[in-house]
């Protein structure tokens, strides 16, 4: 096994599997798919579970959020001292027992407890998935293979909310959780017999919960590193208050009924389409000029929207808001990858330890930020619009202050940025 993988890297480098492109993002895909296939019955299981309030139903997602990054600072060290294999089925196990937990709830604690246990074991099969590609390619070879796992991994999004409603018109909404369970074993199943180790034995490294440490203060004692991993976080909590809302802003407050799932799908595409030309225009613009201009429009879009709710008594035309959405999640599009890369920038020399400190950071802010906006949520469109101003304020002010250290000029050019 250890010559396979010292082959795949040396004899073939350039050579790109379908099969392990397919395999990385179906891995990838279980996070989009644990949050987005459930969107349509939130309302039902919150209701038949006997949650007191109507916002209650947005805890479902933000639990799930909650272990996920948790699960992100640990599963990064441990796949390093393990292995990749070992470090996923532990995630995988977990992922699937908090499904079955979920499926056999009878009481909405019991619930959160299911998902935040899933969370935290998809951050598992999320991290390691990442990190197989890391081993096997490297340089261009690499980015090819991300660009086309990217690529199927916009797709989800667009259709989960879709496969859930179609699973809610057979069955009980605990028939999606199920769902989640059969794919995470056929994702498991395939791994297992398809995928050989990618981490030799020689390279691993002892699990130190010192070292850990020591990168994180030294991740986060970097003022460009630190800006854009709370830049990251604000952006992102205004994403994660869209999804608890969104099911009852456009199913309730707008009645759209089945409908909603097409809409979500059509915003989500917002999204995908940044990606796809984000490599475009940070060659043409750079990153930081990019991510400058991205906040700025974020921030115009959602002080209109705030403006209209104000002048429509919190009503917005359903045609207004779906084209401020999308423009926002055009402009989340091109953030959420450039912020990552800028906030990475100075962390060559401790990537692993930092991406995992960065990603697990930027989500439990975006966590507490997306809450709080979510929790707002009055049965208007207001505190939605609003939060995506406020986050974008929040994130634009942040990022400038990051860029005004010493050293960000230089990292600025050398970077290409």
């Amino acid at each position: 096994m250890r010559a396979t993988v010292r082959a795949v890297k040396t004899s073939e480098p350039n050579r790109v599997s379908g099969e392990f492109v397919a395999l990385v993002a179906l891995t990838t895909s279980l996070v989009a798919m644990s949050i987005d296939t459930m969107l349509p019955a939130l309302g039902t299981m919150a209701t038949e579970l006997g949650a007191t309030e109507a916002n209650d139903r947005q805890a479902i997602l933000t639990t799930f959020f909650l272990g996920l990054s948790i699960g992100q600072l640990l599963y990064g060290p441990i796949s390093d001292t393990t292995g990749r294999k070992p470090a996923l089925y532990a995630g995988m196990g977990l992922f699937v027992l908090g499904n079955a937990v979920c499926a056999l709830s009878n009481d909405f604690g019991w619930l959160l407890l299911g998902r935040g246990l899933s969370g935290f074991g998809a951050a598992g099969p999320r991290t390691v998935a990442i990190a197989l590609v890391r081993d096997r390619y490297e340089g261009p070879t690499m980015a090819r293979v991300m660009s086309f796992v990217q690529s199927v991994f916009i797709l989800v999004p667009m259709i989960a909310p879709s496969i859930g409603q179609g699973v809610l018109a057979v069955a009980s909404w605990r028939a999606i959780f199920v769902g989640l369970v059969l794919v995470a074993a056929l994702n498991l199943g395939w791994f297992a017999m398809r995928q050989a180790e990618t981490l030799p034995p020689e390279q691993r490294v002892r699990f130190s919960a010192r070292t850990i440490l020591a990168g994180c203060k030294e991740t986060f004692g970097n003022r460009l590193t630190l800006g854009y991993t709370l830049g990251s976080g604000f952006v992102f909590g205004a994403f994660i208050a869209y999804l608890s809302t969104s099911q009852q802003v456009f199913q309730e407050q707008y009645a759209l009924g089945d409908k909603f799932p097409l809409l979500f799908g059509l915003l989500a595409s917002g999204i995908g389409l940044a990606s796809l030309l984000n490599g475009t225009l940070v060659v043409r613009f750079g990153i930081r000029r990019l991510s400058r201009m991205a906040l700025v429009a974020d921030c115009l879009l959602g002080a209109a929207g705030v403006l209209g709710s104000w002048l429509s008594d919190g009503r917005l035309p359903l045609e207004l808001l779906i084209a401020l959405l999308f423009g926002c999640f055009f402009c989340n599009g091109v953030l959420f990858g450039n912020f990552g890369a800028r906030a990475m920038q100075p962390m060559g020399h401790i990537a692993g330890v930092a991406a995992a400190a960065t990603n697990s950071a930027s989500g439990l802010i975006a966590l507490a930020l997306g809450s709080a906006f979510g929790r707002a949520y009055d049965g208007t469109a207001l505190p939605l619009v609003a939060g995506f101003t406020i986050s974008g304020l929040l994130s634009l002010a942040i990022t400038e202050w990051a860029e005004r250290c010493p050293g960000a000029s230089s990292v600025a050019a050398s970077e290409g940025a």
